[in-house]
């Protein structure tokens, strides 16, 4: 790039290229902008990642955690250890807040 650099013409054609890929990048952006407000109106819209396993799934592993292991629950329903121990401290919070 130093060819192109040293010259008038250079740095032209150089400022104009990085000037349309800054001008991409905007409309880039502005794009996805619109397309999430267009997103929002709709009432089912959640943003972020969808959740694998619904709340009965959640609720029901909770409950054979009362009767078995982490491992054994986690073997039975096809649910992580790590995404039980992550439910199982927010069954704690949510434990703790509501007693106070």
């Amino acid at each position: 790039m130093r060819i192109i650099e040293n010259t008038p013409t250079g740095r032209l054609i150089l400022t104009q290229m990085l000037a349309i890929g800054e001008f991409e990048r905007d409309m880039i952006l502005k794009r996805t902008q619109e397309g999430k407000a267009l997103a929002k109106l709709n009432p089912n819209f959640r943003e972020g990642r969808p959740q694998k396993f619904s709340k009965d799934q959640l609720e029901l592993a909770m409950e054979l955690l009362k009767q078995y292991t982490t491992k054994e629950v986690s073997k039975k329903n096809g649910i992580s250890v790590a995404t039980l121990y992550q439910e199982k401290a927010n069954w704690r919070r949510k434990c703790f807040l509501s007693t106070d």
